[in-house]
Formats: C-alpha cells, sequence, structure tokens
C-alpha cells in the first residue's frame, strides 16, 4: 500500500479521497489555489501545497507545479479525482516517467478511450454495439452527407475530444448540415483545441445508462450494476440512480458482461465506466468510456456495499481485485442530487457568495458528500457544484420518500442553488413512475421555473 497520495483536486471529491485514504492508513497531500486556502480539502489532509491563484489553468490544471509538491512531500502517488487531470493521458505519462503512480489506467488507455472515435472502433471490434455512424473522423462535410443519407436523419454531430455537450450538433435534414458542421466544428476547436468531429444516428428518446466496471493490471474484472443518468441538462447530470427503473436483471447481467468485455478488450484498470445510450426498445449502444471515478459512483456504493474509492487505491497499489461477480447485486435503490450554486429560476446562472446558514439533512439512509460549511465562501472560478445528496431505501419509492424529506431538511441560505428544482423535479408524475428520457428536463422546465419563482 502507498505510504502518502497526492490528491490533485479539491472540493467534494478531494475531501472524499482524503477520508478513503485516511481509512487505509495512507497519509494524504492536499493542493490548493489560493483561494482555496481554507477549503475543507486543505484543512482535512495531513499536509498541504499551494500551487497558484484562484485560475484552474494556474493552479489545479498546472502539472508542473503538482508534480513538484508530490516530490517536495514525499507522495508516492497522486489521485486525480474527476474533472480537471483525471482523463489527461499527458499528466499520467508525466506520473509513470517519474515513477509516481498515477491512480487511473495507463496513459495509452486514457488517450485511446479519451477519443471518442477511436474508442467507438475498439468496442465495436470488441463485440460491444455501438450507434450507426461514421467509422472514425469525418475528412469532410460531404462525407458526413453521404453517411448521413445512407443511415437516415436526424443524425448528431460530436466533437472527437468533446465533452459537457461541447462541439455537439443534432441534425435534422439535409439542408441544415453544412452550418451544423462548420458550428459543430469550430466549437470543438474552441473547446479542445482539436476541430475533428464524427457522426452518429441521432436516437429520438434515449436513456442513458451507464455501468461500473472494476479492474486489476491480472484481468480480473467486474461490473456493479448501472446507474441511471437520464436526468440531464445540456448533457450534465442533475439526478443519478441505481439501479435504473427500467433494467431488469436479465438485461443488467447482459449489460454488465458486456461492458466487461469492452474494459478486458482494452486492457483497462482501475475503477471506469462504460456509458450507453438505450432506446425504447431495450437496445442499447456504446456511447464513451470514462477512465475515471465519477461524480455519481456514491448511489453505487450504496447499493452495492463497495468502497470505490478504496478499491481504485488498492488496484493502484497493485493488490488483486478480491470481489467476485456472483457476489455483486443490488440491494435497495439509492438516488443522488446534485446540489449546484445556480439560480434555478434563472437559466442556472451561478452563484457564487458567502453560505450564511447551512443546515445539512440527516438519519436514515441520508448521506451528504459536502465541502462546504458555515461561512464559507463560494468561489465564481470553479465547478458550481457543492455537495451532492444521496439517499438509500429498500425500493424506489421509498428512495423518493425520503429524498423529499432530506431536501426539506437542506437548508443553503445567502447563495442560490438547485435544491428547489431537485424538489419539483422528483416529484412529477414521470420520474415518480421512471418514465423519462434525456430530454425530460428540457420539456418540463417552464413550469419548473415558474413554479420555483412562486415558491419563493
Amino acid at each position: 500500500m502507498f505510504k502518502k497520495i497526492l490528491v490533485a483536486n479539491r472540493g467534494e471529491i478531494a475531501l472524499r479521497i482524503i477520508r478513503a485514504c485516511k481509512e487505509l492508513g495512507v497519509q494524504t497531500v492536499a493542493v490548493y489555489s489560493s483561494q482555496d486556502e481554507t477549503a475543507s480539502h486543505t484543512i482535512f489532509a495531513d499536509e498541504s501545497v499551494c500551487i497558484g491563484p484562484p485560475e484552474s489553468s494556474k493552479s489545479y490544471l498546472n502539472t508542473t507545479r503538482i508534480i513538484a509538491a508530490a516530490e517536495i512531500t514525499g507522495a508516492d502517488a497522486i489521485h486525480p479525482g474527476y474533472g480537471f487531470l483525471a482523463e489527461n493521458a499527458e499528466f499520467a505519462e508525466m506520473c509513470e516517467s517519474i515513477k509516481l503512480t498515477f491512480i487511473g489506467p495507463s496513459a495509452e488507455v486514457i488517450r485511446k478511450m479519451g477519443d471518442k472515435a477511436v474508442a467507438k472502433e475498439t468496442m465495436k471490434k470488441a463485440g460491444v454495439p455501438g450507434v450507426p455512424g461514421s467509422e472514425g473522423i469525418l475528412a469532410s462535410e460531404e462525407e458526413a452527407m453521404d453517411i448521413a443519407r445512407q443511415i437516415g436523419f436526424p443524425v448528431i454531430l460530436k466533437a472527437v475530444a468533446g465533452g459537457g455537450g461541447k462541439g455537439m450538433r443534432i441534425v435534422r435534414d439535409e439542408a441544415s448540415l453544412a452550418n451544423s458542421f462548420m458550428m459543430a466544428s469550430a466549437e470543438a476547436d474552441a473547446s479542445f483545441s482539436n476541430p475533428h468531429l464524427y457522426l452518429e444516428k441521432y436516437i429520438e428518446s434515449p436513456r442513458h445508462i451507464e455501468i461500473q466496471i472494476l479492474a486489476d493490471p491480472f484481468g480480473n474484472v467486474v461490473h456493479l450494476g448501472e446507474r441511471e443518468c437520464s436526468i440531464q441538462r445540456r448533457h450534465q447530470k442533475l439526478i443519478e440512480e441505481a439501479p435504473s427503473p427500467v433494467i431488469n436483471k436479465k438485461l443488467r447481467e447482459e449489460m454488465g458482461a458486456v461492458a466487461v468485455k469492452g474494459a478486458k478488450s482494452v486492457g483497462y484498470y482501475s475503477a471506469g465506466t462504460i456509458e450507453f445510450l438505450l432506446d425504447e426498445h431495450g437496445r442499447y449502444y456504446f456511447m464513451e468510456m470514462n477512465t475515471r471515478i465519477q461524480v455519481e459512483h456514491p448511489v453505487t456504493e450504496m447499493v452495492y456495499g463497495v468502497d470505490l474509492i478504496k478499491e481504485q487505491i488498492r488496484i493502484a497499489a497493485g493488490e488483486p481485485l478480491k470481489l467476485k461477480q456472483k457476489e455483486l447485486f443490488p440491494r435497495g435503490h439509492s438516488i443522488e442530487c446534485r446540489i449546484n450554486a445556480e439560480d434555478p429560476a434563472n437559466n442556472f446562472m451561478p452563484s457564487p457568495g458567502r453560505i450564511e446558514n447551512l443546515h445539512l439533512p440527516g438519519g436514515p439512509g441520508i448521506r451528504v458528500d459536502t465541502h462546504i460549511y458555515n461561512s464559507y465562501q463560494v468561489p465564481p472560478f470553479y465547478d458550481s457544484l457543492i455537495a451532492k445528496l444521496i439517499v438509500v431505501a429498500r425500493n424506489r419509492r421509498e428512495a423518493i420518500r425520503r429524498l423529499n424529506r432530506a431536501l426539506d431538511e437542506f437548508v443553503v441560505e445567502g447563495i442560490k442553488t438547485t435544491i428547489p428544482f431537485h424538489k419539483f423535479v422528483i416529484n412529477t408524475p414521470e420520474f415518480q413512475e421512471g418514465n423519462f428520457d434525456t430530454h425530460f428536463l428540457e420539456k418540463i422546465y417552464d413550469k419548473a421555473k415558474s413554479e420555483i419563482v412562486v415558491e419563493s
């Protein structure tokens, strides 16, 4: 096991990793920007090193300073969390070159799975079903048109190096393809310094289902079922749950086996997620692989009884995976709400500022992963996520009731948050019945906004 791990992140995920390390008996190093000098992860780590000013590009994305912090503190491993450098193959390579363990897969796998066109082709060769579309990067707008005519409209253009909905355009007819191609390519170039696109058949009413896997370097791979991630806004997830209300035991085993096969085909190790689109007929298609821990990992932990961060660290330390597939099945139902410092009644505008009063919910089956505290100043420089509220119960209906109770108890004053929006969403008939897709929030937003305004 490692002696000391540097956590190359901030916020709730940095604190989550520090807690796992403490329970494993591993010392921790926090890195922080000058803005985060009094942040929770800075305070609760065994050591902390300032790595730059508030801007992420000069601190949390500054690979040279992070590596230097690891060297001066004697850390023997780095945990990147999610976001920032978690899927940066060059950073993983830097760590490997100086014998500093990167807690995640190899740089080669990160690079391969980070290129969506390559990932799609790799998974196709492994027998993982994919959405019909281009075989790789589109050479031109003319090629995009030829493929679109073959598979039929609507289609979707996606940035090869994309994420978060950037460089993505839905094209419903031939007339709009040229302009969409130009706009998606320009946005991809501006966001990722890579203008290349690929094309897929657009699935009209999909659900977003992801399979959690754990794998070690010795060829042992298991899956821990699925997470339902269809409640999302502009491709950003807001509510996740496990298991999905539309996945039965047979389909879970089938999708899980496919995910395991896909992970083995690329020599994957560490925690990872294979994401699928599920259509209304129960057909599923590979979308992408995330080579890191996910924001929504707690719902899997709550129903499978496995600490994914600890397993990730053990794997990186060279320990073989001890979990057996036959022992892994969901027990109960878990739902997570991402609490963001945003104003849901004003198009989710960021709402940084000082927290004047805070009360966290508690009681049976409640977990809150957060780094905030009374008088904490929510900075404007980073992602707006301030907490994750997770509940677990015997079944979905009971979990929704518990979540309602927990949201009522969750008080954050001084800034706007998405708490009232979550209350609205989970009490809609569609959510209660599990009858929704990835477009659900777009359909209900206007009504939600008016009710939130009236309530406030």
